[in-house]
């Protein structure tokens, strides 16, 4: 058996994928290899490795990366003051001797001791500082890490599926680009938007869709928005849109766009929103 005939990801009902994205996630998979995937936020980076998860029946572990995070915590954590209160005051189950009750696996290494092979997300990578990242493509390289308490050595059971998000806030090393597949996920064009659309919404009407998704483009280009609104955020415009009986139909949309406040969440943006549609309706 090739290593092509083994579990594929095919997409899931409410995750669309492109044949591009399709082999890069599958060769990953099989080749045992971290998959990096960069692209605008909405563009189902996340959303990825939640689908892969749930459509293989996986275990989803999810490393949510921050500034100051150091490796260590992310494999796991020795509760020194639960030891000292136990100590202290007597009254716990556990054998205050014994250093490994009050060790907890981080996030690595609770994919390292999952019994099944699992899905570990390592999400927005671009946080942290190169050498958090070099340090961690090490321990993902051999699948082990010591515990320096205990003198232990952690080897996973099953290399997980790793799937690393960036936003591209910070540059990645090359020898961190080295380790890993890459993939950019660009953001969809209205076709493809209409597939995920569809995915989401089974019943929508074609005149709701149509019109919903030529307006969110439309409200995306405009210029001088710091934070453009997303799949995401159409989604759940969608969502308001079929709540709504007067704009559930779609055919309203060609008139008036209502509840921007769901589209655009910073002060700035929502207002050129409000004024690019102001315009628009005097020059029609």
């Amino acid at each position: 058996m090739s290593i092509m005939d083994m579990t594929r990801f095919e997409g899931s009902r409410n995750y669309v994928l492109d044949e591009e994205l399709s082999k890069i996630v599958n060769i990953s998979m099989a080749l045992e290899m971290p998959l990096l995937l960069k692209g605008e936020p909405g563009t189902g980076k996340t959303m990825l490795a939640h689908a892969v998860a749930g459509s293989l029946g996986m275990e989803l572990i999810v490393l949510n990366v921050k500034s100051n995070m150091k490796l260590i915590e992310a494999l796991y954590q020795y509760d020194t003051l639960t030891r000292l209160n136990d100590s202290r005051f007597g009254d716990s189950t556990r054998n205050v001797s014994e250093i490994t009750e009050y060790i907890r696996m981080g996030k690595i290494g609770q994919s390292f001791v999952a019994p099944k092979r699992c899905v570990l997300l390592i999400d927005e990578i671009d946080k942290a500082e190169t050498e958090f990242q070099d340090d961690m493509l090490d321990v993902l390289d051999q699948m082990e890490f010591d515990i320096l308490e205990t003198d232990e050595v952690v080897r996973a059971q099953h290399r997980p599926v790793i799937i690393i998000t960036s936003n591209a806030k910070k540059d990645l090393s090359d020898p961190f680009l080295g380790r890993c597949n890459f993939h950019h996920i660009a953001f969809p064009e209205p076709k493809m938007m209409r597939k995920i659309i569809d995915a989401h919404f089974g019943d929508i009407s074609d005149v709701l869709a149509q019109n919903a998704i030529a307006a969110f483009y439309e409200l995306r280009n405009i210029d001088g928005v710091e934070k453009r609104p997303a799949t995401r955020e159409l989604i759940n415009w969608i969502r308001a849109l079929q709540a709504d009986p007067d704009f559930n139909s779609g055919k309203k949309l060609a008139r008036e766009l209502p509840y921007l406040g769901v589209l655009f969440k910073k002060s700035g943006d929502y207002q050129r929103a409000g004024n690019s549609l102001t315009k628009r309706s005097l020059f029609r």
